[in-house]
């Protein structure tokens, strides 16, 4: 087990550099295609668990830094990923185990840079899944889960705008009544935080037309939250933002959060 951490140390060492020197670029092309064609990245994430602490950092940071690595301008992780999407099983389930949840979370985040990546999560039942993960009791696991939320939720435009367009119903449901009206200090302190950009939405909304939205502008400038807003201010979900700030329900919502 010694020389298998000492070994991930140098896997870093080269991908990093150190004290001494900067990462060889040659180096780390060579790395990349030998690790994703040996099958490395399964090996590693599937024995993490049997790894000490600071190996399982160095691991971590071994494979956020390959997902970026480019080999003929090409991101071979990206396609490995594709062929091997059951590895985001493995990852997302980590959010289960208390002492494997911020290392997987922070390989998943990563992977999810890859838009096929991304699209498998949203399209699994996983995503579900956050809504519990954002409420577990641990702060840091919680915020983790939040944070991989926001991501899957913000990062790929078009992927998101499909997953929300055909999953509105039972998302915004669980979105609503889990994190929105949660009991749970830790959620609300991360559903309701106030947009900075919510007088960009009303004055969007505005310009829209539509009686029944004008009438909604006022619930929609005092009660915005960071990452709904985030989903909702985007060109690309233009549909959905009007769906949503069109419902008497979600304004109510929004409106008992500041009684």
């Amino acid at each position: 087990m010694a020389e298998l951490c000492k070994n991930i140390r140098e896997l870093k060492s080269i991908l990093y550099g150190n004290s001494e020197s900067e990462p060889v670029s040659e180096a780390c092309a060579q790395l990349t295609q030998e690790f994703f064609r040996e099958n490395t990245l399964r090996l590693l994430i599937t024995c993490l668990p049997k790894l000490n602490l600071e190996a399982r950092k160095d691991a971590t940071q071994v494979v956020a830094n390959l997902q970026r690595q480019q080999v003929h301008s090409r991101l071979i992780a990206s396609d490995y990923l594709e062929a091997n999407l059951d590895l985001m099983d493995i990852l997302i389930a980590g959010y289960e185990n208390t002492d494997m949840a911020l290392h997987y979370g922070a390989m998943l985040r990563e992977c999810i840079r890859h838009q096929t990546v991304a699209r498998y999560v949203l399209e699994s039942e996983h995503m579900k899944k956050f809504y519990d993960y954002i409420q577990l009791p641990n702060f840091d696991i919680a915020a983790d889960a939040a944070a991989t939320f926001k991501e899957l939720l913000t990062r790929h435009k078009s992927t998101v705008a499909e997953f929300l367009s055909k999953n509105y119903d039972w998302f915004f449901a669980e979105y609503n009544s889990k994190l929105l009206e949660s009991t749970n200090y830790i959620t609300r302190r991360q559903a309701i935080k106030v947009s900075r950009d919510a007088n960009d939405l009303t004055d969007k909304l505005a310009n829209m037309g539509s009686t029944e939205l004008k009438i909604s502008l006022h619930g929609v400038r005092m009660f915005l939250y960071s990452l709904l807003g985030d989903i909702l201010l985007d060109r690309s979900n233009s549909a959905v933002m009007t769906r949503y700030v069109s419902s008497r329900d979600n304004l109510r919502i929004l409106m008992n959060l500041l009684r």
